[in-house]
């Protein structure tokens, strides 16, 4: 699932953060901002013009992401239990 499609307030943990071209520049950028496999992610909030941008909690650190920024990072979402489902 894209980070982009995770319903708010669902926790889920990245898998990984597609890279659309050589030396892509956003997801190098999204990697260093801490979007890296394992890590925990919830989507706090969306913006009220369609939907954009999204707040996005990583760790303890928020950022507003573009949904097609979003789109590039992939998820898995945790169970109730917080284990992968």
């Amino acid at each position: 699932m894209k980070l982009s499609e995770l319903p708010r307030r669902i926790a889920a943990t990245v898998e990984r953060v597609e890279d659309q071209m050589p030396n892509d520049a956003i997801a190098r950028r999204l990697r260093e901002l801490g979007f890296v496999h394992g890590e925990r992610v919830e989507v706090m909030a969306a913006g009220p013009i369609a939907a954009e941008p999204l707040l996005v909690q990583i760790g303890f650190t928020r950022f507003a992401l573009r949904r097609s920024e979003a789109a590039r990072i992939c998820v898995v979402t945790l169970g109730p239990t917080g284990v992968t489902a």
